[in-house]
């Protein structure tokens, strides 16, 4: 029995689509599974639109994401000679043909079945034609000689049986008038040149499937086997494009999503083992199979994403989760400074409250990270001679600490309550805005203890002065 090979194949003419990242993560996971191979293909033959900006950020997004593949990248454009190779067998051993049919022509027909309101297929005028009767000045296409009788059948291991007509499949272009391969001759001679054992691909490529069986068979190879994920929709139940927000990786890295709670919300769009909902890197390889893919369309649901954050912003190690900040802020934000670096790694365990992001956990810092206090302006104008009074109090007592602690700083507080006739908020509003310059954001004493007491006294006395 043959290894499982599969492959990601991702044309480099724009960022990751987040469809295209659950494409992978499903190959991935079935060869980790299956103890097989996994290789990344970068089908870059369409010149106009492919960059190397975009080939780059694809592995950079895999690898941020998680996903390493076996070898060197495959370059479709490379392999350009053997696919040419390959339509020319396909001509000669009589299952393609030279069609000599101009755009104009092609248009009318295109124009004629819109009309009569029926899908186009190419009329097949060249199929039995002698190139005797071809005119001069015309570059011929290279068209695949399609199946037109009887019935193809496609046993998807997703899907299921899926039939199709045969004489629903045009004869389809292999070859340009200017020499170079489609996508779907290039396609196959990559998957068979390739040794890949299973396609597993969105299911808007069923059509290409029953194209690239007909090219399989009539060069008499093996043929891989075949399964069509459902697309991913958005949460009003449309096909999910390149123009929907949040819908290429940057966007989630951006806000400060985790690649770990990625995978697993992405994992389990479409895909169910059991009940269980929360898995790890080991658990996703060891239960993942294609059993468990539903046949519908998933909704992308950013709430669910922004919970399954939260999950994993709550019970991952701390090191990690400091270690992951900083990269954040490193790429997205401002580098946080080596002399802040420890202040917020101590106080992690209260600034990831009801932190959704990263971006929340580094915005719940910003009074840490910078030097100066931001002020809300409608939240400092709360600061009126009463509040400043609590502040001077406070800071009349604060000064002849000598380690600060929260069994201090308890009673210091309800003096203050009791002193100026009214309540914690009295007390915790004033100090907060002047320490971090908002009335939202930690508590009081974590506020005080994070800062240090050089840095608070600073502030309380900016604010009194």
């Amino acid at each position: 029995m043959k290894k499982v090979a599969t492959r990601f194949a991702p044309s480099p003419t724009g960022a990751l689509h987040i469809g295209g990242i659950r494409t992978a993560l499903f190959n991935w996971l079935y060869s980790k599974n299956k103890n097989g191979k996994f290789y990344l293909r970068v089908e870059d033959t369409d010149k106009e639109r492919s960059k190397d900006e975009y080939k780059d950020q694809i592995i950079q997004s895999l690898k941020w994401f998680g996903i390493n593949y076996d070898g060197e990248e495959y370059i479709q454009s490379e392999k350009i000679n053997d696919h040419i190779k390959i339509a020319n067998e396909l001509l000669k051993n009589g299952h393609a043909y030279k069609c000599y049919c101009t755009s104009e022509e092609i248009e009318e027909q295109k124009k004629r079945a819109r009309q009569k309101k029926i899908p186009y297929i190419y009329d097949r005028k060249w199929r039995k034609k002698s190139e005797t009767d071809a005119p001069k000045e015309i570059k011929p296409v290279i068209r695949f000689k399609s199946k037109i009788d009887g019935t193809s059948v496609l046993k998807d291991l997703v899907q299921g049986e899926v039939k199709i007509e045969n004489n629903t499949i045009e004869d389809f272009i292999i070859l340009r008038n200017d020499g170079t391969p489609t996508y779907n001759l290039s396609a196959s001679v990559d998957d068979h040149q390739m040794n890949m054992t299973h396609i597993i691909r969105g299911d808007d490529h069923k059509i290409n499937t029953f194209k690239q069986i007909q090219i399989y068979q009539a060069m008499k190879w093996e043929l891989p086997l075949f399964a069509h994920i459902p697309l991913i929709h958005t949460i009003e139940g449309k096909k999910l494009s390149k123009r929907d927000q949040a819908s290429t990786l940057d966007d989630y890295s951006k806000i400060g999503i985790m690649p770990d709670a990625l995978r697993n919300y992405l994992l389990r769009l479409g895909w169910s083992y059991k009940d269980k909902e929360i898995f790890t890197l080991e658990e996703s390889i060891k239960f993942f199979n294609l059993e468990g893919i539903g046949k519908s369309p998933s909704k992308l649901d950013m709430s669910r994403i922004l919970s399954m954050n939260e999950h994993y912003i709550k019970n991952i190690d701390e090191d990690d989760l400091f270690n992951q900040l900083t990269k954040y802020c490193k790429l997205y934000k401002n580098e946080i400074k080596s002399d802040k670096k420890d202040k917020i790694k101590k106080s992690l365990t209260f600034l990831k409250n009801k932190a959704k992001t990263l971006e929340d956990i580094f915005n719940n810092g910003q009074y840490i990270i910078n030097d100066e206090v931001n002020f809300n302006i409608d939240d400092v104008k709360l600061i009126d001679d009463k509040a400043k009074k609590v502040i001077s109090d406070f800071n009349a007592q604060f000064k002849n600490i000598d380690l600060p602690s929260r069994e201090i700083l308890e009673p210091i507080v309800n003096g203050l309550i009791k002193s100026h006739n009214t309540n914690f908020k009295g007390v915790g509003q004033p100090l907060r805005i002047t320490l971090t310059g908002s009335k939202f954001g930690p508590g009081i004493y974590d506020i005080i203890l994070s800062l240090g007491k050089k840095e608070v006294l600073k502030r309380l006395s900016a604010q009194i002065s």
